[in-house]
Formats: structure tokens, C-alpha cells, sequence
């Protein structure tokens, strides 16, 4: 019989990795309520001029990756940022609040060669702060994203940069252009056809020889306006106040057009090569372009999970993991059916009192019961069979040093759970 599989660069979430995802998403949701963070739920599919609009015609998302229903126009969202601001703008949510700080965790889809922490249906936890332009705010959202990484206990490295704004760019624009004309033989196929519209995308490249064409090309930082240049000092003193360390990178750039001004990435090196688990940047005109007010700023940056899941797994990040499908509280090995009977609504008592209690109802053997306690991971074990109910105790048995002790069944669930947390 031919087998159905997951269809490729789409995987499964199994219950023994559901741990990590669901770590991430609590440690992430509580350090973002330090914050003032609310989370906004979105759909997945959008407008495809929504994309084309605001990440640009000719970024690779747009050219190759998008997953659009033609005859609809309509689009499986390959990211979450443009998404929320719709949502902003329709909503007309700075009437609500003048600064929204909001996240959102879902699902995104790009089309692309399938890969160690890359597949083409993704998850990413996305972080925005829209309405607010000061510097600080910059800075203090790099922070908030170094602190989660540090409650992960992953190792991670910040780069900064400024993509400039309106004013300033255009020269440097023409600046690189020259420089990317000069050197066109050394350029792929796609940054010489991008140079004259999109030329920024060629210092972003991954190709090696367009790495190392663009190795001695002009930079942005020699290239800002006073008020620029003002801004992107204020965010590393800043980021000096919060104790947040920083390499600035003068060729980083992202792969969207809205960004201006501040840009960042978290950086590791335990994935193989050079890989980014985070990024992002600030936007102060993208609101404006998808129909908001005017002069709205915003700043904010996307997280992989995916990505996150892996150096957990790789570090071993053992300790501490919720409860989920292991780390049980306690396993009812029920051996007969009068014992399952006796056992049945123990276990229902136990879950009233938020423990993860487990038993099984197919009246296997004590060895089978015991393995089965021991896939759940389960801290206790309490062994009920027809001699312990007639005697009135059962066997509770601690998983992780083997010690035996009798549990009197008069005491109740409440004292069962007592001895056991």
C-alpha cells in the first residue's frame, strides 16, 4: 500500500520535540510581558500586493519564494511584519494606544531549497513596536531579544548597522552602483540585474564571488546624514547603558526593502555555518506606504523557532523542561480489573490538582506497566493491584532512586499529591 508523506520542506512537530517549541513559546511570551508586549493572532493568507508593496518587487521573496494563488491573488504570508501592519492600519489601533507593541508566533511559507533549519513551512515569533522613533526604543527591543536568548541559555552574538534614510541614501545608492558596475564580471546573474534598482541586495548576497567583490565596496555608516548618524550613536550608547554587547557589521543589510536606519541580527556559529536565529530593523515609512498615517516610525524583529530548536537540541538544554509529552508526576500501575476500577478516578483527583497523572486501562503486566511508566519519564509510580486494596495501601515507588515506600489510600489524592511534588 503505497504511504502518504509529509510533503517535502513541510515537517512534523513530534511530541517528543513539542517540548522545546513550547519552552521557546513560554519563556518568549513572558519576557515579552516584562516588556509591555500584547500578542495579536493573524491569518496566514493575505493580498499578494500587501508583499509586493512592502518587501519589494525585485527582494528574492517576492521574485521566487512566495506561495501565491494566481487567479485569486492571494498568498501564503512569507512573513509576519507586513501582516501586523495591515492589521494596524485597518484596525486604526494608534487610536487605541499611540505606541502598540505587539508579537505574534505562527506559520510563514517561502519557497525555497529545503535545508538543516530552513524548510519552506516555517514558524517564527515575531516582535513589533510601532509609533515610537526614539532610539532607546531600538536598542531596548535588542535587549529584550538578547535577554530571551540568555533565558534560553543559547549563544548568540549581536551585529548592528544603519541603512540611512531618504535623505542620505540616494548618494551612497549611487555611490555603490559605480562601485558594483565596475566590478560587474565578478557579480551573479541576479546582482547584476539588480545593481541599478536594488543595489544594496548585492552586499547581502551569499555567493562568494560577490562576497568577495563587495569586500572593499562603500559603506553606509561613511555615507549618513546628521540625523542618521545621531540616531545610530544613540542606539549603541544605549545599548552600552543596558550591558548589551555588539559588533558593528557596516555591510550587513536585510533582505527586505522596507528597512531604514537600524538593522540587526543575533548570530551563531553552532549550526555549521554562520546563521542568523533573529532579525531585524526599523521602518519608519512602511506604515504610510500600506495606507496608515503619515510619519508613523516602527521598529521590530522576527525570531526562527526552528532554528532556536535545534541549538536547544544540539546544547542539550535538558533541564528544566515542561511537563509535556514526558516528565509525568506520577504513573497508576493498575494490575487487574478491580484495580483499574479503584485506580480510575485516583488519577482523575490527581489531574484536579494539576499534576500530570498517567495510568493505563489495558490490563497489561507489572514489567509492561513499569516500562511504560518509564517512557513517560514519570516521576513516581504508585502500583495498585487487588492485595494493596484489600490491605488499604498501595506501593509508591520513586522512579529516579528506586526508593519504595506504602501510600495508605484513606489519605486521599490531596495527600497523595503532597508527597509527591
Amino acid at each position: 500500500m503505497l504511504k502518504i508523506k509529509a510533503i517535502n520542506g513541510v515537517k512534523d512537530i513530534l511530541p517528543a520535540e513539542i517540548m522545546y517549541w513550547q519552552k521557546i513559546e513560554k519563556t518568549a511570551c513572558d519576557i515579552f510581558r516584562r516588556f509591555g508586549i500584547h500578542e495579536i493572532r493573524l491569518p496566514i493568507l493575505e493580498k499578494t500586493e500587501l508583499f509586493t508593496r512592502s518587501i519589494g518587487e525585485t527582494t528574492d521573496i517576492v521574485e521566487k519564494e512566495m506561495y501565491t494563488f494566481v487567479d485569486k491573488k492571494i498568498t501564503m504570508r512569507p512573513e509576519i511584519t507586513a501582516s501586523l501592519l495591515r492589521a494596524y492600519v485597518e484596525h486604526s489601533l494608534h487610536l487605541q494606544q499611540p505606541v502598540q507593541r505587539l508579537f505574534s508566533i505562527g506559520p510563514v511559507f517561502r519557497h525555497e531549497r529545503p535545508q538543516k533549519g530552513r524548510q519552506r513551512q516555517f514558524h517564527q515569533i515575531d516582535v513589533e513596536i510601532i509609533g515610537a522613533h526614539e532610539p532607546q526604543v531600538d536598542a531596548e527591543l535588542m535587549a529584550m531579544g538578547q535577554m530571551l536568548f540568555n533565558a534560553l541559555s543559547l549563544d548568540v552574538r549581536l551585529e548592528i548597522n544603519s541603512l540611512g534614510c531618504p535623505a542620505c541614501r540616494p548618494g551612497f545608492r549611487n555611490k555603490l552602483i559605480a562601485y558594483l558596475q565596475a566590478c560587474s564580471d565578478s557579480l551573479c546573474d541576479d546582482c547584476k540585474r539588480r545593481t541599478a534598482k536594488n543595489p544594496l541586495r548585492a552586499l547581502d548576497c551569499k555567493k562568494q564571488g560577490c562576497k568577495a567583490a563587495v569586500e572593499h565596496a562603500p559603506s553606509i555608516l561613511d555615507n549618513l546624514c546628521s540625523a542618521c548618524e545621531e540616531h545610530f550613536s544613540a542606539v549603541q550608547q544605549q545599548l552600552d547603558l543596558f550591558e548589551v554587547s555588539y559588533n558593528v557589521n557596516r555591510f550587513m543589510v536585510r533582505g527586505l526593502d522596507y528597512y531604514n536606519r537600524t538593522t540587526f541580527e543575533f548570530l551563531t556559529a553552532d549550526l555549521g555555518a554562520q546563521a542568523a536565529v533573529a532579525a531585524g530593523g526599523r521602518y519608519d515609512g512602511l506604515v504610510e506606504q500600506l495606507g496608515g498615517p503619515k510619519k508613523t516610525p516602527g521598529i521590530g524583529f522576527a525570531l526562527g523557532m526552528e532554528r532556536l530548536f535545534l541549538l536547544m537540541q544540539q546544547q542539550k538544554k535538558q533541564q528544566d523542561q515542561p511537563k509535556g509529552q514526558g516528565g509525568a508526576d506520577i504513573f497508576l500501575a493498575a494490575l487487574g480489573e478491580q484495580a483499574i476500577r479503584f485506580a480510575s478516578p485516583l488519577v482523575h483527583q490527581l489531574r484536579h490538582l494539576g499534576l500530570q497523572a498517567v495510568m493505563d486501562y489495558s490490563n497489561r503486566s507489572l514489567k509492561a506497566q513499569m516500562k511504560q511508566a518509564g517512557r513517560c519519564h514519570a516521576d513516581f509510580t504508585l502500583i495498585i493491584g487487588e492485595q494493596e486494596i484489600e490491605q488499604g495501601r498501595g506501593i509508591l515507588r520513586n522512579m529516579n532512586t528506586q526508593e519504595q515506600t506504602e501510600f495508605s489510600f484513606n489519605r486521599g489524592a490531596a495527600a497523595l499529591a503532597e508527597v509527591i511534588t
